[in-house]
């Protein structure tokens, strides 16, 4: 019993992070689906069902909870998302430990608000639609497809901007190279793939950063 209590206690310890977040209850199986989907398509991680976000347990209510977990995974999620869980009593409560795995192979979807389907993304705590560049940097890995990076105008202007201001948002490159989103969206794609270039989306914007090369010793 001791074992069971640290293992949860120690979960609970952590916060919610990006690998791991805490459920009251299961009450829609859309909205956990996105859950799902997000941590199967970023590094994985855990849901504990039966915690309040202050990490206080609460225990699952009822089994209903666990039967919408199996129907966000496997009705709202596409492709759906495998999981495996994990049962603890502590303290005569019982906590749902619902544990899915990265998946390597497959991006998932799941409904937003409106129900139309995206692929989301576990950014910290937060569960974010993916921003239509890391798509195509997914689409463009997957397929194999090589960069096709010529050093324009376009380009060293990029990364004239990078070097001397660290960072750079999709707005701001289309406003100093005078392109359209479109052509944008493929240079700054491109960068990513060949590694010159990283992405980092947040809740308010997503932002590009030029990836300094490694020192020599």
């Amino acid at each position: 019993m001791k074992a069971k209590e640290n293992h949860i206690q120690k979960l609970i310890q952590e916060g919610e992070h990006q690998m791991l977040d805490f459920k009251f209850e299961i009450s829609d199986s859309r909205r956990i689906a996105r859950s799902l989907a997000a941590f199967a398509n970023t590094d994985g991680g855990r849901l504990l069902v039966g915690v309040k976000d202050n990490g206080s347990i609460a225990g699952v209510r009822s089994d209903e909870e666990i039967h919408m977990i199996q129907a966000a995974a496997e009705m709202y999620c596409q492709p759906k998302v495998e999981y495996t869980t994990e049962e603890w009593e502590i303290n005569g409560k019982t906590v749902l430990e619902v544990i899915i795995p990265k998946d390597k192979h497959h991006k998932h979807k799941a409904p937003d608000n409106q129900g139309e389907y995206k692929i989301f993304v576990r950014v910290k705590d937060e569960n974010l639609v993916a921003d239509p560049i890391l798509i195509k940097v997914w689409k463009s890995e997957k397929s194999s497809r090589p960069a096709k990076i010529t050093f324009t105008e376009t380009e060293a202007k990029l990364l004239s901007f990078l070097s001397e201001h660290g960072q750079i948002t999709l707005q701001e490159f289309q406003k100093l190279a005078y392109i359209n989103r479109r052509k944008a969206e493929a240079i700054l794609t491109d960068f990513i793939i060949v590694g010159t270039i990283e992405l980092v989306q947040t809740n308010q914007n997503t932002i590009f950063y030029l990836i300094e090369p490694p020192k020599n010793e």
